[in-house]
C-alpha cells in the first residue's frame, strides 16, 4: 500500500500544502493532473527524493518518512528513464540486486522473458527503441521485487501503437508482480484504461479521489488528454514537472 499523510512541500512560489492519499495493496492508482500541478513532485515525496515539511510518508505498511530512497523498497521509473549509457540490458536488469547484495539467480533471465526483452541482453541503451528503453527500466525497477512501483509519466514519450502494448504491459505486471503501482500522467486515455483509483491534482491541491465511477469526469474533458512536452536531445529525455 501507499499513503501519503498531510504531505506539505514547498518549493520556490509553488507549494504543495497538506496532501494525503491513499492506494490500497495491490491497486493501480493514477495521479493526473496538467503540467506544472505538482504530481511528479508528489510522487518525488513517495520515492525519497524531496525532503517534505510536514506529513508522513508510509509504504507497504512501514513509516519510511526518514528514510533514504535506497531504504524505502520501491521501484522508481523516472520521466528520462536515466538508463546508464554503459550498461548492457542484462546488467541494467541486475544492478538493483548487486547494490542491494541480492542473489541474481534466474531472475534477470525470469524478468526479461517476461518483459520480451530476452534478445536484447546484450544491448546497450543506444541500441534501443523507445519502447524497448521503457521495458528496460521497468525491469529495472522490478527486479528486487519491490511492493510498491512509481511511475513518472512511462508513456509521455511513445507513439501510439508502443503506448498502447505498454498499457497491456502495465497491467500485466501489475498482476504478476502483486505490486501496488502510483503512475503518473496528463493523460486520460491511460487513467482510463489503467486505474483501479484515480487521483486528480491541481495547482498543487487534490481536488478529486475515485476508486470507481469516474469515466464521466474524464469524458467530461475536464483534464488533458495528452500534451506533447518539449524533448532533449536525448531519444528517451523529457522534461519533468
Amino acid at each position: 500500500m501507499i499513503e501519503l499523510d498531510s504531505i506539505t512541500i514547498s518549493a520556490g512560489s509553488f507549494v504543495l500544502r497538506d496532501v494525503s492519499l491513499r492506494v490500497g495493496s495491490g491497486e493501480y492508482a493514477v495521479l493526473m493532473g496538467r503540467t506544472g500541478c505538482g504530481k511528479s513532485t508528489l510522487l518525488e515525496v513517495a520515492a525519497g527524493l524531496r525532503s517534505i515539511q510536514s506529513g508522513r510518508v508510509i509504504l507497504a505498511c512501514q513509516d519510511v518518512t526518514r528514510l533514504p530512497p535506497s531504504q524505502r523498497g520501491v521501484g522508481y521509473v523516472p520521466q528520462d528513464l536515466a538508463l546508464f549509457p554503459t550498461l548492457t540490458v542484462r546488467e541494467h536488469l541486475a544492478f538493483a540486486l548487486h547494490v542491494r547484495r541480492m542473489k541474481i539467480g534466474t531472475r534477470v533471465t525470469e524478468l526479461a522473458s517476461f518483459l520480451g526483452i530476452t534478445d536484447l541482453l546484450n544491448r546497450k541503451p543506444s541500441g534501443l527503441s523507445g519502447g524497448e528503453a521503457q521495458r528496460v527500466a521497468l525491469g529495472r525497477a522490478l527486479s528486487f521485487r519491490p511492493p510498491v512501483l512509481l511511475l513518472d509519466e512511462p508513456l509521455s514519450a511513445l507513439d501510439e501503437d508502443t503506448r498502447g502494448d505498454t498499457m497491456d504491459l502495465l497491467k500485466r505486471v501489475q498482476k504478476h508482480e502483486g505490486v501496488t503501482v502510483l503512475h503518473v500522467t496528463h493523460a486520460r486515455s491511460e487513467a482510463r484504461i489503467l486505474a483501479d483509483c484515480l487521483f486528480v491534482i491541481e495547482a498543487g491541491k487534490l481536488v478529486e479521489k475515485s476508486s470507481g465511477g469516474y469515466e464521466s469526469n474524464l469524458e467530461r474533458g475536464d483534464h488533458e488528454d495528452h500534451i506533447q512536452l518539449p524533448r532533449s536531445t536525448s531519444p528517451h529525455g523529457r522534461t519533468s514537472e
